[in-house]
């Protein structure tokens, strides 16, 4: 099997050639497939990672989330530590751009803490049908998930889900994978 760096590359790649038109409609029924689970509408706090394309389209998830009245947490990392915190945002303009183009919250936003997320939106390039996922890279979700007792969904585009994927001691599994055209179930 190709090293995790290889795999990166690769599927990275891929989703770059996603049609616009296509990753709108997909991003859009997979957004609606999401809202309709019990988990989502049972989690009062949602963290969620704001996309960049090609990943499923995050930042329409996050306008509904605010209009049905529910608590947004996104990622900031740490650098130093390699690790994340979430952070409150209840608008778009408490964001900054920090490196490779990413949104974070800014410093004033209000920490959340793990123990109160009650869902969180895991991304990654690629996933398997047991919930084990290649992400990005910098480990810093893998490091989050290990003491997180919540919901782990991930959002991804059917061409996203591969037979294998390497997979490591320290590697979480999430719970539920919503496509736009399947509902996985990996718990």
């Amino acid at each position: 099997m190709m090293e995790k760096s290889e795999l990166r590359k690769k599927y990275k790649k891929s989703l770059d050639t996603l049609n616009r038109c296509t990753y709108e409609q997909n991003s859009y029924v997979i957004s609606k497939r999401l809202k309709e689970l019990k988990e989502f509408k049972e989690a009062n706090t949602i963290a969620i990672t704001l996309s960049r394309f090609p990943e499923v389209d995050t930042w329409q998830i996050i306008r509904h989330l605010w209009d049905i009245g529910k608590q947004v947490a996104v990622p900031k990392c740490v650098p130093q530590t390699k690790e994340m915190v979430f952070k409150q945002i209840t608008s778009f303009t408490q964001l900054e751009s920090v490196y490779f183009g990413l949104y974070e919250p800014i410093d004033v936003a209000s920490e959340i803490k793990k123990t109160d997320l009650d869902l969180i939106i895991v991304p990654g390039l690629a996933f398997t049908k047991q919930g084990y996922r290649l992400g990005f890279g910098g480990g810093y979700y893998d490091r989050f998930l290990l003491k997180y007792e919540g919901s782990k969904i991930s959002l991804a585009f059917s061409e996203q889900i591969k037979q294998n994927l390497p997979i490591e001691d320290h590697d979480i599994p999430v719970d539920i994978i919503i496509t736009e055209s399947d509902k996985i179930i990996c718990r």
